[in-house]
């Protein structure tokens, strides 16, 4: 974990340097990255009849179609666009190559509670809550099923509470604009998509971890829920979720941009 603290001393300079030579006047947003999480050999977790990685394809597959139809001056990347899997540190870094000024993960959540309904969306940081660090968890095992995850991800433990600790700090530049941009969708999914908003939530997730521009997680909804499961296979119902983002999206660069 040596390698973090390092890390994050070195990108607070970065970042902090960039947005003083930044010409915030002639700012545009040109480039969000939309990942539709798990794939390929990592099919996320999985309801009675379907896979995370599906409808997360799907819902990713729809927001790009919706950004690239309303804002052609906007790039649109998707870290995937078929049932392929990218490591979550090959995400990260397409991002960051790409020079994002937006990055989008879009998940399905699970709770041994089938009761339990809503989207989230999460920032990175510290979890607040057993609940919230349960979802990084399983959102993080993923590295599990790749070789030498261990230097990949600098000795990061996704079973391990000590390892969410400094690794929190990574996204806290960009925490103001992460969160305005989660509350936006959430406020999209609560009063226009009429899903149930279970809030703006922080945790340790990976995938969020080495991205150098605000960035967001979005459990759109349980697939252990079956009454959700069945709406979020559901292609309207999808496009409908799709739309919120969209527009939350909208919202955030019209705001940032003025």
């Amino acid at each position: 974990m040596k390698n973090i603290a390092i890390v994050i001393s070195f990108s607070f300079v970065l970042v902090f340097g960039s947005f003083s030579s930044l010409g915030l006047k002639n700012y545009k947003i040109k480039t969000i990255v939309i990942d539709a999480g798990h794939g390929g050999k990592d099919p996320g977790t999985s309801g009675i009849v379907s896979k995370e990685k599906d409808v997360a394809l799907s819902i990713a597959l729809e927001l790009g179609r919706i950004i690239k139809e309303k804002m052609p001056d906007v790039e649109v990347v998707y870290t995937r666009d078929k049932d392929t899997y990218p490591t979550l540190s090959q995400r990260a870094n397409l991002a960051n190559k790409k020079n994002a000024d937006l990055f989008v993960s879009i998940h399905c959540n699970a709770n041994p509670n089938h009761n339990i309904y809503g989207s989230e969306t999460y920032v990175m940081g510290n979890h607040v809550s057993d609940d919230n660090l349960k979802v990084a968890q399983r959102e993080n095992s993923v590295i599990l099923r790749e070789e030498n995850y261990q230097e990949t991800y600098d000795g990061f433990d996704p079973n391990s509470p000590e390892s969410y600790i400094l690794f929190s700090l990574y996204q806290s530049a960009y925490q103001q604009n992460s969160v305005k941009l989660a509350q936006n969708i959430q406020y999209q999914f609560k009063n226009r998509v009429n899903r149930k908003s279970r809030g703006v939530k922080s945790a340790g997730f990976l995938v969020l971890w080495r991205t150098t521009m605000p960035s967001v997680l979005v459990e759109v909804g349980f697939l252990s829920n079956q009454k959700e499961e069945k709406e979020l296979n559901d292609k309207l119902n999808q496009v409908y979720i799709a739309s919120g983002i969209y527009r939350a999206f909208r919202d955030y660069k019209t705001e940032l941009e003025n």
